[in-house]
C-alpha cells in the first residue's frame, strides 16, 4: 500500500511562484484597474515628469506574502520603476515596519499602487491566519491544511499564501490526487466499492483518500484498503476512537468545525493532518499602506 507523501515544507516548496503565472495574474489585474484610457486622476493631478518614492508599511502585526506579485505590478506597468523588498514572504512583520520601497516614475506608481496592494493584503492576510492555525497546534505534529475552496482564478496565490503561512497545501485541483467524497460514495453504493473501484482505475501507486462520517464508514474503508481518511464532522471524542481504531493503518485527516477555538483539542486527538477551508476563505486582509513622497 502506498504511503502518503511527507507534508511539504519550505525547502522543498518553490522559493518562488513561476514568473509568467505571476506575470499572467498582475496583468490582468492591471488591465482591469487602468481600462481603456488608463488612470485619469494620475494624468490629470501629476506632471509627466514627476517621480516619486513610496513605502510600504505594515499597519498591523502579521506574515507577509505576496512581494513578486507586488513587485511585478510596478515593474509591468512601465519602464523605469525600481522595488526593494524590504520583507520576505513569510515573514512575520509588527505594526510599523516597513515591507517595501518603490521608486520612479509618479503616474506610474500611483497607478500600479492599488493592484499591488489588492495581492499584498490578500495574500498577506490568507498567510497570517494560516500562522494562526499553525501556532494554536504547534507541538503537536499535526499539519493544518488547504482545501479546494478559493477564489476563482487565484488558487495558485491563495495556496502558496497558506504555504507562506507554514500550513501545508492539500490537493491543487481534481487532477491531481484521488479524494473519494460523500456523493461518489453515494452513487458508488458504497465505501468499500469506491475505495475499490479507485484502486482498479488508478493502479497500486497511487494514494487514495475517502471521506468518513461515522466509525463504521472509517472500518470499511480501512478494509478497502484506503491510504488516507477524511473524517468529516467528527467531535473530539469520536475523533480519538477513529485513531485508536485506524491504529496506524492510515493516514487520519479531521476537517469540517475547525476553528481557533477547537484546533488545538482536535490535534491531540492524534489525527495526522486537519484540513480548514477557513485559512483561505475567512481571512481578513492584513493591513499594509503605501506612503508616497512627490518631488518634480
Amino acid at each position: 500500500m502506498p504511503k502518503l507523501p511527507p507534508p511539504l515544507s519550505k525547502t522543498r516548496y518553490p522559493a518562488k511562484l513561476a514568473r509568467p503565472l505571476v506575470d499572467k495574474l498582475v496583468l490582468n489585474a492591471l488591465g482591469e484597474d487602468l481600462g481603456l484610457a488608463g488612470d485619469l486622476t494620475s494624468q490629470a493631478t501629476l506632471p509627466p515628469e514627476a517621480t516619486a518614492t513610496a513605502t510600504m508599511n505594515a499597519r498591523e502585526n502579521g506574515v507577509v506574502a505576496g512581494l513578486d506579485l507586488a513587485e511585478a505590478a510596478f515593474r509591468l506597468i512601465g519602464p523605469g520603476m525600481k522595488f526593494e523588498p524590504l520583507a520576505a514572504d513569510g515573514d512575520a512583520v509588527g505594526k510599523g515596519d516597513k515591507v517595501a520601497r518603490i521608486s520612479g516614475n509618479a503616474r506610474l506608481l500611483m497607478s500600479a499602487e492599488r493592484v499591488a496592494l489588492n495581492f499584498l493584503n490578500h495574500m498577506s492576510g490568507i498567510a497570517s491566519h494560516t500562522r494562526r492555525f499553525v501556532d494554536a497546534v504547534a507541538g503537536t505534529g499535526v499539519q493544518i491544511c488547504d482545501t479546494r475552496k478559493t477564489t476563482p482564478g487565484l488558487r495558485s496565490v491563495e495556496k502558496y499564501a497558506v504555504h507562506c503561512g507554514g500550513g501545508t497545501n492539500h490537493r491543487y485541483g481534481l487532477d491531481d490526487a484521488i479524494l473519494i467524497k460523500d456523493n461518489h460514495i453515494a452513487v458508488a453504493g458504497s465505501v468499500g466499492a469506491a475505495v475499490r473501484a479507485a484502486r482498479n482505475f488508478a493502479g497500486p501507486m497511487v494514494v487514495i483518500e475517502i471521506e468518513v462520517d461515522t466509525l463504521e464508514q472509517l472500518e470499511e474503508a480501512l478494509e478497502a484498503g484506503a491510504n488516507a481518511v477524511l473524517l468529516d464532522n467528527m467531535d473530539v471524542k469520536t475523533l480519538k476512537k477513529a485513531v485508536a481504531l485506524n491504529g496506524g493503518r492510515a493516514k487520519l485527516e479531521a476537517s469540517g468545525g475547525v476553528d481557533l477555538e477547537h484546533v488545538r483539542a482536535i490535534a491531540a486527538t492524534g489525527v495526522d493532518y486537519i484540513s480548514t477551508s477557513k485559512i483561505t476563505m475567512a481571512s481578513v486582509p492584513l493591513d499594509i499602506g503605501l506612503d508616497i513622497k512627490i518631488s518634480v
